[in-house]
């Protein structure tokens, strides 16, 4: 079992920065990939970057450029730092992550979300 808790989260003007951190902790073998899903109202819940254990990321077109994932194996944490903050960021960011059972079987796992407001 794995439980991420976010934090970071906040209100901020547009073109303005935030930082989001996300930690996970509990029983597991392992943690493969972890990264950040946003949710706008009325909207999906959509990837904005993950980060796999061997460091390869990956971004949504919207944000490249913008925002820098980062991850530390060894204290299973991931932040998000987004600069060049527009309105269309506003929303729920989820932190997310696969986590590997001591038995060698995955589950995916999320936080309980933080939520971002960027004002024009």
């Amino acid at each position: 079992q794995v439980t991420l808790v976010e934090s970071g989260g906040g209100l901020v003007q547009a073109g303005g920065s935030l930082r989001l951190s996300c930690v996970a902790s509990g029983t597991f073998f392992r943690i493969d990939d972890m990264g950040w899903y946003r949710q706008g109202s009325g909207k999906q819940r959509d990837m904005v970057a993950t980060e796999t254990s061997a460091g390869r990321t990956s971004y949504a077109d919207s944000v490249k450029g913008r925002f820098t994932i980062s991850r530390e194996n060894a204290n299973n944490t991931v932040d998000l730092q987004m600069s060049s903050l527009k309105p269309e960021d506003t929303g729920v960011y989820y932190c997310y992550a696969i986590g590997i059972t001591t038995d060698f079987k995955g589950y995916h796992y999320w936080g309980q979300g933080t939520q971002v407001t960027v004002s024009s």
